[in-house]
């Protein structure tokens, strides 16, 4: 038996013992190593839903997470016991038309770990221990690099994914709304890809303060500054927040001809601006979650050319789950929070 993080609804979380299924030939037994409190997973902590994803029945949160291999299928050759590795949390079915043309991030049967978005719901990775398929994991090697850094794989690759969504950026300004996991991970992700200057806006002091140990050259409090202030300050705007105030700032902020990409989840209500992109002709662009980037992430990790570390804010264990939701529902005090094995 091992413990299991489980939400049953709204601000019904609870800890409950459960059994890790039986191995196939290419399946892994992994005890959890660290996985990182997502904003998704504070949705469905906080409201019982991200969006239109609903728990309808018991859902295991958890999609950022490392493992440390326990036991291999009688075919495994990609990991062996006691490796650390990185763990892909989609599931792409590689056969539909969005795979095919090299988007399984869009993929028609995608299967996301930690989500409500099928059902029965796929099950995340906030448990002692759990099994995975071996094209999943992609073993970590390097002693120095730590479970809790192999965790942020998967929000940096959301990072990079938003970077390569909006086209190159060498030598442009960019533009990063919200200085949370997500827009700390774009501002890294810009300069891996060459931008010349990376701004941040927020209104959270501790959010602009990691914003700029993570590489912002410049942040602005938008509740503190005239609109006037924020016109025609970059090429790119990556909206980071799920906010409409946000999204506002980045309509004033991005440049005629210039690109948006709409990062963060936002409200269903939302009032959209086609006009202001029409005079302006501005691009808005979705980008959702990753594909290939997810390896990217890792490999920039592992060779810390980014070096995610000062996001880590606290490791709790698993038993105290709630105390550890808690906490990162609280910017002022936090920007990633992970979860770790007793």
């Amino acid at each position: 038996m091992s413990l299991a993080c489980i939400i049953h609804g709204a601000l019904d979380l609870r800890l409950e013992d459960e059994t890790a299924r039986e191995l196939g030939p290419h399946d892994v037994l992994l005890r959890l190593g660290a996985g990182g409190i997502c904003g998704s997973d504070l949705h469905y902590y906080k409201e019982g839903r991200v969006g239109a994803f609903v728990v309808r029945e018991p859902l295991v949160p958890g999609h950022e997470a490392s493992g440390i291999v326990d036991t291999v299928g009688s075919a495994v050759t990609r990991v062996k016991p006691g490796q650390k590795v990185a763990i892909n949390p989609s599931h792409p079915c590689g056969t539909c038309d969005y795979c095919r043309a090299g988007r399984g991030n869009l993929c028609r049967h995608m299967f996301f770990l930690g989500s409500a978005s099928v059902f029965p719901h796929a099950q995340g990775m906030f448990r002692e221990r759990f099994v995975m398929g071996e094209a999943q994991l992609t073993p970590i090697t390097e002693a120095a690099i730590s479970l809790g850094e192999i965790a942020c794989a998967e929000p940096l690759s959301i990072g990079l994914h938003a970077v390569n969504r909006a086209g190159s950026v060498l030598g442009e300004t960019v533009l990063v709304t919200g200085g949370g996991t997500i827009g700390c991970m774009a501002v890294m992700s810009a300069r891996l890809a060459g931008a010349a200057h990376v701004i941040v806006c927020d209104i959270n002091d501790r959010a602009l303060e990691m914003a700029r140990t993570v590489g912002a050259d410049r942040t602005i409090r938008t509740d503190q500054v005239a609109p006037e202030e924020l016109a025609d300050l970059a090429e790119v705007s990556l909206e980071c927040a799920g906010s409409p105030a946000a999204l506002n700032t980045c309509l004033k902020a991005t440049r005629r001809g210039g690109r948006i990409v709409q990062v963060g989840t936002m409200p269903p209500e939302l009032s959209f601006p086609a006009n202001s992109i029409m005079v302006r002709e501005l691009d808005y662009r979705g980008a959702f979650r990753a594909h290939l980037e997810f390896d990217w992430a890792v490999q920039a990790i592992r060779s810390r050319r980014v070096d995610v570390r000062p996001l880590i804010s606290a490791q709790l264990p698993l038993s105290r789950s709630k105390d550890a939701f808690e906490l990162a529902l609280d910017r002022t005090r936090s920007t990633k929070v992970q979860l770790v094995a007793e």
